[in-house]
């Protein structure tokens, strides 16, 4: 006979980065994150801060607590909220589905006042106005009214696949305008160390263009060198 599964699974203890190490990719840019992890570290670009909300809600940095969703079903999502620690981002696998929200701003508001950084989610939230006015960061996919029901099946603390990647619980989540970037926690020394490296980099080539650069020397070595080859 088959075992009947929980419709809960849930992994209480699992390893969080140092907040003072996450604490200093507070600010950084999306995209200097991605240069420091060879440029592929983000999340699907559908997931992004919701259209016109406040400038408050457009960043966040902290370490996630994984949740997966089945469609239609936000259980993991309550799991996790009550069992998230604050500065924790709840990040939500929901296998992409638009088809109901995955939270509303009852649940958000419950999310800011246990202190939690705000929510990730490759699923649409609701209550819109509500959101706006709870304040608390969130990355979705858009905003769908339906609601979801919470029978489950669903995960806490686990790895999920979401957007692309697969994210485990107690890697850091970097977000801003631009989108969702996911730093491995085995790589947060690494991009800490290397950040100040590619900003300073950025910043050097912003100044050249807005000198006047055209094209970069380095590119028309480039262009002249063996690699290329030139039909006419």
């Amino acid at each position: 006979m088959l075992e009947v599964p929980p419709i809960l699974t849930i992994q209480r203890n699992f390893e969080r980065p140092d907040p003072d190490k996450v604490a200093k990719l507070v600010g950084a840019l999306t995209g200097n994150v991605a240069d420091c992890l060879g440029g592929r570290a983000s999340l699907d670009p559908m997931i992004k801060p919701l259209v016109g909300c406040p400038e408050s809600m457009r960043a966040l940095v902290g370490p996630v607590i994984t949740c997966q969703c089945a469609p239609s079903d936000h259980l993991g999502v309550m799991a996790a909220l009550a069992e998230a620690k604050p500065g924790d981002v709840i990040l939500a696998a929901n296998e992409g589905y638009t088809g109901t929200a995955v939270m509303g701003d009852l649940m958000l508001g419950m999310a800011r006042n246990r202190g939690l950084a705000g929510l990730v989610t490759d699923g649409p939230v609701r209550d819109v106005a509500g959101v706006f006015a709870v304040g608390l960061p969130v990355f979705c996919t858009g905003i769908n009214p339906d609601s979801p029901l919470g029978i489950g099946p669903g995960s806490v603390g686990l790895p999920v696949s979401i957007g692309g990647s697969i994210v485990h619980p107690g890697d850091i989540a970097v977000a801003d305008s631009d989108g969702v970037v996911i730093v491995p926690q085995g790589k947060l020394d690494m991009v800490i160390d290397k950040l100040a490296e590619v900003r300073a980099a950025e910043a050097e080539m912003e100044a050249k263009v807005a000198a006047g650069l055209e094209i970069p020397d380095s590119w028309h070595i480039l262009f002249a060198s063996d690699k290329v080859r030139y039909l006419d």
